[in-house]
């Protein structure tokens, strides 16, 4: 799988079942999961089928105020919780037919997908307690 890093933006390109190995940048040699990694229609369905970590995804935009508020909260979260749940943005401007294929209604949307399921989906911006809960409550359900 190509996984552009969070901190410097190199493609790296690293096999999607050792996610769970801490997998660093060969560029910059960070890691490539303590920030969320961009999603887009290329690399979408390949995160969400690796099956040994859930998948935490934002779907949001750049034009929504509570989207960009919520931002810093979810990348903390995503450092804070790094290698044991991926932390993955959708663009749903850049990414319409994914905001489409999911049926995306009101942004943010988080989504839990852990193999090729979603498992469950939540909207609104949340506060980082309230994040730090619903990140606790699938870890406890859903992680491997």
């Amino acid at each position: 799988m190509q996984i552009s890093c969070p901190h410097c933006h190199k493609q790296n390109r690293f096999p999607i079942d050792r996610l769970t190995q801490d997998p660093i940048c060969g560029a910059c040699k960070n890691s490539l999961l303590s920030l969320p990694i961009e999603l887009n229609q290329a690399n979408f369905a390949e995160m969400i089928d690796q099956s040994d970590l859930a998948v935490l995804v934002d779907f949001w935009a750049p034009w929504c105020g509570p989207c960009t508020q919520f931002a810093p909260t979810f990348t903390a979260a995503a450092q804070k919780f790094a290698n044991q749940l991926i932390f993955a943005k959708v663009n749903t401007e850049l990414e319409q037919q994914l905001g489409s294929q999911f049926q995306i209604r009101s942004i943010p949307t988080l989504a839990v997908f852990k193999g090729r399921k979603e498992l469950d989906r939540l909207s609104g911006a949340l506060r980082p307690a309230e994040l730090e809960q619903y990140i606790n409550t699938i870890l406890r359900k859903w992680s491997a």
